[in-house]
């Protein structure tokens, strides 16, 4: 009688799978397009909308702080505000998920941005470390408008044409259900 052992290797049976076939992935793996939008907005978006606040309350205070030694409508005062209307109308833009709002909200922090390093720049070039401290701390709210309103999630939310069909007119006549 042929001990076990030997038994066994004369009864196994090898089979040889392909390298392709190991490597694909199933079926159900596999996607055949981009993964699906989510239905609703974003958790990032109104968080997007607040900094672009922030950047427009940033823009105003330094038009003031730039405005109150010479009191006058100058045109870095007009600057000033026309870069907070901007961010306000960035903010808003993105908050309801209008085409290219993200564009509007990122344009909008970059200017600030450059200011205020350049602002921090020059300061720490002069040896005033307290100037230094403030552009940066401002600069907190440019730069987080900046990197949310850049992300993924914001840009497809904000896509044009994203989908939202407008709502159906209502036909003439029609006046909803009558009790029939």
């Amino acid at each position: 009688m042929p001990s076990s052992s030997s038994r066994r290797t004369t009864t196994r049976t090898t089979t040889r799978r392909s390298p392709r076939a190991a490597a694909a992935p199933s079926s159900a793996v596999r996607r055949t397009g981009p993964p699906p939008l989510p239905p609703g907005r974003p958790l990032t978006a109104p968080f997007a909308a607040v900094f672009g606040l922030l950047v427009a309350a940033e823009d105003l205070y330094l038009g003031w702080l730039l405005w109150e030694p010479d009191p006058g409508l100058h045109w870095y005062v007009v600057v000033s505000a026309a870069l907070a209307l901007l961010a306000l109308a960035g903010a808003a833009l993105v908050l309801r998920g209008r085409g290219r709002g993200w564009l509007v909200l990122a344009m909008a922090a970059v200017l600030p941005m450059l200011l205020l390093l350049a602002s921090a720049l020059l300061f720490g070039a002069i040896g005033d470390g307290s100037g230094v401290g403030w552009s940066l701390l401002l600069l907190a709210g440019p730069l987080g408008c900046l990197v949310l309103a850049v992300r993924r999630p914001i840009r497809e939310w904000t896509r044009p044409g994203r989908g939202n069909p407008a709502p159906a007119p209502a036909r003439p006549g029609r006046t909803g259900s009558r009790g029939r």
